[in-house]
């Protein structure tokens, strides 16, 4: 049995869910997410828990329990506190900004880099160098964020380039000239 799998998943208040055949559906103030639950796994809501079992006793059903858990958690934190990524961009010349819902960088190309976000995630630029992906998905944030960085990531002798909030990059020496 799985560790992750059998904790139970609480329910805060605001947040309303219901389970109808494979689907569970999470319903809050920042808006809706469902997941579709293997059929391996059954689900139960109970005085504001929802609590997840195995139907059977393979290997692969124990690996699915966790992971079933964990996406039914995340949908309930999604629609009552959302996700959000922050990442920084460093280097003289690289920016960005906001155009309508477009973001608009400048990433040392000879053109701008113009990425649009998908119906649920919102962008926000602060400072012209730090962006923040917010979402109620955790997996579509992710994304967004891992898209926006794949545009420019970090490079190893200068560190220029669009990097995760916190983030550590590893240099390396440049050239050294003949002595």
């Amino acid at each position: 049995m799985s560790r992750i799998g059998k904790l139970p998943v609480e329910v805060p208040q605001g947040v309303e869910v219901k389970f109808d055949g494979h689907t569970f559906t999470a319903k809050g103030p920042l808006g809706e997410e469902s997941v579709v639950v293997r059929p391996e796994i059954a689900l139960k809501i109970e005085d504001n828990k929802v609590l997840l079992s195995v139907t059977n006793d393979e290997r692969k059903t124990n690996a699915l329990h966790g992971l079933m858990r964990t996406l039914v958690a995340n949908a309930v934190k999604g629609v009552k506190d959302g996700f959000e990524k922050r990442l920084e961009i460093n280097g003289v010349g690289y920016r960005a900004n906001m155009e309508g819902t477009k973001l608009n960088m400048a990433l040392g190309y000879s053109h701008p880099v113009i990425v649009e976000p998908p119906k649920g995630i919102t962008i926000s630029v602060e400072a012209n160098t730090k962006i923040t992906v917010k979402g109620t998905n955790k997996q579509a944030v992710g994304d967004m964020a891992a898209l926006i960085r794949s545009k420019r990531g970090p490079e190893v002798y200068k560190g220029k380039g669009i990097k995760y909030e916190g983030e550590y990059i590893r240099r390396k020496a440049g050239k050294v000239g003949k002595k």
